[in-house]
């Protein structure tokens, strides 16, 4: 947790058989934010390497929770792995990729 929000940093690949493990620490990331002040919530992905439909699928569920508790959820991506996936299914209108914390925090 840092001052201007909560970071979650996630590593590796996002398919079906490891976004089970995911999906309970972005449930809690939420949470965590919920509480905190500025109730912004930064999924850093910069170090996935795959991410497939599943991994989309949790992004956009930890996406819809933070909505219901009125807290903003952005992504830190600008690896393609991430970035192609969510431009192709056209949630980058609502889950927009950052190319940093900072520029994720300053949005």
């Amino acid at each position: 947790m840092r001052d201007t929000a909560v970071v979650v940093s996630v590593a590796g690949e996002i398919d079906s058989n490891s976004v089970g493990s995911l999906q309970p620490h972005l449930d809690r990331a939420v949470e965590a934010a919920d509480e905190h002040p500025a109730k912004l919530l930064i999924v850093e992905l910069s170090r996935v390497g795959y991410f497939g439909s599943a991994g989309l699928n949790a992004l956009l569920e930890c996406y819809e929770k933070g909505l219901a508790a009125g807290v903003t959820v952005r992504l830190v991506a600008a690896n393609p792995e991430v970035v192609r996936p969510i431009e192709v299914t056209r949630l980058d209108k609502v889950l927009r990729p950052y190319g940093s914390v900072a520029d994720a925090v300053d949005a």
